[in-house]
């Protein structure tokens, strides 16, 4: 019995020396703004009870909210200085549920499910902060307690009366960039792409859009590739059969071939099954040397043939393709790869309504013309898509419905990150 008792002492000092290590390791890793976390707040994130910061967010106060969100709107009152601003509808509103967790919106002291506009919980409020880079609001009120919500990498949280509700779940990375230039700005970038992943797919705006686009899933997907995120949306690629999404207008549109390629390279190999699907289908599109048919509903031979050998190459498949000799003015938001076979004419995407194509653009000549919204969240957004069904803003404001706006979304955000960590 004495051996017994001592061997499960031993047991016992084991597992407190394994978490106390744990918890050194944390202080060692933990952000200089974020309190390293207590024996018994680690303990309970380690059993899902609390975040990992449980302390930090428990301390922050309005006023420091207040504080660090004029850091992040320093931050970007500088990116504006370098590039345009674009006007959004003046509606405060914060989307959780990043990944395929529940998605959620917050607004107007009401915390809802921003897909059935159930009421999850709500609060009498006296102030608020919404603090998009902490992927966190905090809340006084008319009581004087404090509420916070958050998501971090474990899930969605409300502390509120001392305590952790975990109102969602699901492994996520999210890294904190701050090597970058502009590192709350691309926290927030990143949120409005993973935002958008719903299903297991990516979407340029999932309130808006029914469908997967692979236009917008590739680069999507490269944001994903760049933060370890790409588990969220291996296995609808993995399932992808079809080689276009025919969502315009059902037409086939050739640049499909080139994106699907690269989606199932992140996550499979040329034995994908849709892989020779893909290759039977291009020789109906081939156009001296390259390929042509309608994307958007033009020829753009030039930026349909580079994303083709994109994919080939992704794959390390065969690549007999050359790039036609002709000008395309979507071949400027082809930054990836060829640089040395593409011209693109100097023209200028100039539409607010679609202005991922500049932030594209702008990757491509080194120029900035995109632009990025008013707001301190969304900062990207998509209008007057003839594909969108807009009503489904409704759920933030009837102004985003009615101007036909979606926002945040995800080519967009996804493109203005790739520019941002490139430079």
């Amino acid at each position: 019995m004495q051996k017994m008792f001592r061997s499960f002492n031993g047991i016992i000092l084991l597992i407190i020396a394994i978490l106390l290590a744990a918890v050194c390791n944390a202080s060692a890793l933990a952000p200089s703004s974020i309190d390293t976390p207590n024996l018994f707040e680690y303990i309970a994130a380690s059993i899902g009870l609390a975040p990992e910061n449980a302390g930090w967010v428990r301390s922050i106060s309005i006023t420091d909210a207040q504080a660090l969100l004029q850091q992040y709107e320093l931050e970007l009152q500088e990116l504006r200085s370098l590039y345009q601003t674009h006007s959004l509808p003046q509606e405060d509103f914060f989307f959780f549920g990043m990944g395929n967790r529940r998605k959620m919106v917050y607004r107007d002291g009401a915390l809802r499910d921003s897909l059935t506009q159930q009421v999850i919980t709500e609060w009498n409020v006296s102030h608020e902060v919404i603090l998009p880079p902490e992927y966190l609001v905090v809340i006084e009120t008319e009581n004087g307690e404090l509420v916070h919500i958050l998501e971090d990498e474990q899930g969605i949280w409300v502390a509120e009366n001392d305590k952790f509700r975990r109102l969602s779940a699901g492994k996520l990375s999210l890294p904190q960039f701050q090597l970058e230039e502009f590192p709350r700005v691309m926290r927030v970038l990143h949120q409005e792409v993973l935002i958008n992943i719903v299903d297991g797919y990516p979407s340029p705006n999932y309130l808006v859009y029914s469908k997967p686009w692979y236009r917008d899933a590739a680069v999507m997907a490269m944001v994903l590739q760049e933060t370890n995120n790409l588990h969220l949306i291996r296995s609808w690629i993995e399932d992808i059969r079809e080689p276009f999404d025919r969502n315009n207008a059902g037409i086939q549109e050739p640049d499909n071939l080139g994106q699907v390629l690269f989606l199932v390279s992140l996550v499979s190999d040329e034995n994908h099954p849709v892989v020779p699907t893909i290759l039977q289908a291009i020789p109906a599109f081939e156009k001296d040397g390259g390929i042509e048919g309608l994307t958007d509903f033009s020829p753009h031979a030039v930026y349909q043939t580079l994303w083709l050998k994109f994919g080939l190459a992704a794959l390390g498949l065969p690549d007999p393709y050359r790039v036609p000799d002709i000008k395309d003015n979507f071949a400027s938001l082809f930054w990836m790869a060829f640089r040395d076979l593409n011209d693109p004419p100097q023209n200028i995407f100039d539409s607010p309504a679609y202005p991922y194509l500049t932030t594209a653009q702008d990757h491509f000549f080194g120029t900035r013309n995109g632009s990025i919204s008013n707001r301190d969240y969304p900062l990207t957004w998509e209008s007057l898509a003839s594909a969108a069904r807009y009503e489904g803003m409704a759920i933030v404001s009837p102004v985003y419905a009615d101007q036909k706006t979606a926002a945040p979304h995800g080519w967009h955000a996804a493109e203005w990150f790739l520019l941002l960590r490139q430079e």
